[in-house]
């Protein structure tokens, strides 16, 4: 008769952030470290996970059912990892690495192929790390370079992209070229070690036995980061599972972040001839009688139009709330914060921007003139206004939108960027949204959707189509950016500018909210420096997360405050 076992199990009821011992009974025996189980917990039956083996004690109960496979045991410490870096329940990260329905058996992992020809050697003679890409910079020459450099019996390649459909692309051509992959709907693939793996943030908690190697595709992309918390994002995520497992990782961006560049990066090949043509439409000047395009980009769009794409313009438009824009009515000047530069918004007939940096009373700063217009608009009245303009029907393309218009004019959110594959022209019909959003990150997403919008029409080396975006500031550093294709000067000045108000790299921070977060954030005290108010929320700042993290494990936080780290 075998020795008695015991087990360490943690439940899914999140609220008990703590591991119970159990039993485990003779016909248990093979439950493993990672599987699921039921138990009893407080007289109800409860499903968790075994994390851990334990100490045989006296009162034990027994466990009462194995239900399936769940992560693998090398996957406990990461998990762990993630629960104490982002502040939150194991058991959260745990159903992220688990099956959404009960597994009870693996498949065979298929055996290794190799791969014919040479033409992705110059990708991987790079050392791993940060490379900063083009927009047209294929993904697939990278992935198939770390998939040679990292191929291992019973590893796996993970890799991230930033959207599921792209990464059903991606996975549609691996297989094209002989590799075995798993997606993201095929848990039990990734968990019995298929090749690669591939799929969007949540494929950074892939359930693979063993990590070969990581790729993250746009891995300054927004969709990247959990919206929801904890907000943990898969780059933090794959850099420390592949340390662990002393692996390589690629993270590829079109403008590094000051936290990626002091990481390190490397430029990959002829950067500026892989972004697209930009032309710049200043509106400051132009005919007050234009409608929603001026004269400029209503004529691209009728030349688009006189080609043979199935969708030939394509016009991205913020969705209404998404940012407001206050401009003189006058001289279209944009209202905008002397100090920061963030646009600025009217509330009680004061305007400031959003760190109330200076609150004034409203008037334009270039004329004078009081009068002011609130530049927004939705996306069905845009679409009206063009198909006036174009004298062509209009489709419109939203997230909740199912099915691509069959309309060769198109109008949307971002949405439109996924939906649609190629375009001879795409233009931004308000730039000064993305330019001026209230975020600090808001210019390197100003580059970000140029570069998307770049991919439905081509490099300028390509010389297939353009990328025009309307604005009302033409010598804003961003826009000569783009249309330069030379971002040196603007990766100098986020770098300046990070270090000047703390962000990645030179600071972390988490902003709290929620009932109670005022007392929590008082009781967190030195080292950490808080700002903010109950409307906005609290701001915790610290030197660098360790910091920040280990002094806020130190209170207990409150069940109705929400901690979102950045």
């Amino acid at each position: 008769m075998d020795a008695p076992r015991a087990v360490r199990v943690v439940t899914e009821v999140a609220a008990v952030d703590r591991p119970f011992d159990y039993l485990v009974p003779e016909g248990l025996a093979k439950t493993g470290v990672g599987d699921r189980v039921r138990v009893d917990f407080n007289n109800r039956s409860v499903r968790g996970w075994v994390v851990s083996d334990a100490h045989v004690s006296e009162n034990l109960k027994s466990l009462g059912k194995w239900l399936g496979y769940g992560p693998p045991a090398s996957m406990m410490d990461i998990l762990l990892w993630s629960s104490e870096r982002w502040l939150a329940p194991l058991a959260r990260f745990l159903v992220a690495a688990s099956p959404r329905q009960l597994v009870t058996s693996l498949p065979t992992a298929p055996a290794l192929r190799a791969l014919e020809g040479d033409q992705w050697q110059r990708l991987s003679d790079q050392a791993p790390g940060v490379i900063q890409v083009s927009p047209n910079t294929d993904p697939l020459d990278l992935v198939l370079a770390a998939y040679r450099a990292t191929r291992a019996d019973g590893a796996s390649l993970i890799v991230v992209t930033p959207t599921e459909a792209w990464s059903r692309r991606l996975r549609g051509r691996l297989e094209q070229r002989g590799c075995a992959t798993a997606g993201a709907d095929e848990w039990e693939r990734a968990r019995a070690g298929w090749p690669i793996v591939v799929g969007a943030r949540g494929a950074a908690f892939a359930p693979v036995p063993r990590v070969a190697g990581a790729v993250i595709v746009d891995a300054d992309d927004e969709s990247l980061r959990s919206p929801a918390q904890p907000t943990w994002h898969a780059l933090d995520v794959l850099e420390e599972r592949c340390r662990r497992a002393s692996a390589p990782w690629w993270a590829t961006t079109m403008l590094p972040s000051p936290r990626l560049m002091a990481k390190g990066y490397r430029v990959d090949g002829d950067i500026r001839g892989g972004w697209p043509r930009v032309t710049v439409i200043d509106r400051r000047g132009g005919d007050p009688h234009d409608g929603l395009l001026a004269g400029e980009a209503l004529s691209a769009a009728h030349r688009a139009l006189s080609g043979d794409e199935a969708v030939a313009v394509v016009v991205l438009h913020h969705r209404l709330g998404r940012g407001r824009l206050l401009a003189c009515a006058a001289c279209h000047e944009l209202y905008r914060c002397a100090v920061c530069g963030q646009a600025e918004q009217e509330v009680d007939d004061v305007v400031s921007c959003a760190s109330e940096h200076e609150r004034r009373r409203r008037f334009c700063r270039a004329c004078g003139s009081t009068r002011v217009k609130l530049l927004r608009q939705g996306v069905s009245t845009v679409r009206r206004d063009l198909e006036a303009q174009l004298s062509q029907s209009v489709g419109e393309v939203t997230a909740s939108t199912e099915t691509l218009p069959s309309t060769r004019v198109v109008v949307g959110t971002e949405a439109v960027l996924q939906r649609v594959r190629r375009a001879s022209v795409v233009i931004i019909d308000d730039f000064d949204q993305y330019l001026l959003a209230p975020r600090e990150t808001a210019r390197r997403q100003a580059v970000d959707v140029v570069g998307r919008a770049g991919r439905l029409v081509g490099s300028r080396r390509a010389g297939r189509g353009d990328v025009i975006v309307q604005t009302r500031r033409g010598d804003d550093l961003v826009v000569r950016s783009l249309v330069d294709a030379s971002f040196d000067r603007l990766l100098d000045d986020e770098f300046e500018t990070a270090r000047a108000l703390r962000l990645a790299p030179f600071g972390a921070r988490a902003t709290i909210r929620g009932a109670g977060a005022q007392s929590y954030a008082a009781s967190l005290g030195d080292p950490l420096t808080v700002s903010g108010d109950e409307v906005h929320g609290f701001v915790v700042r610290a030197r660098d997360v360790n910091q920040l993290v280990d002094a806020m494990r130190t209170v207990a936080k409150p069940p109705h405050v929400r901690v979102a780290l950045d």
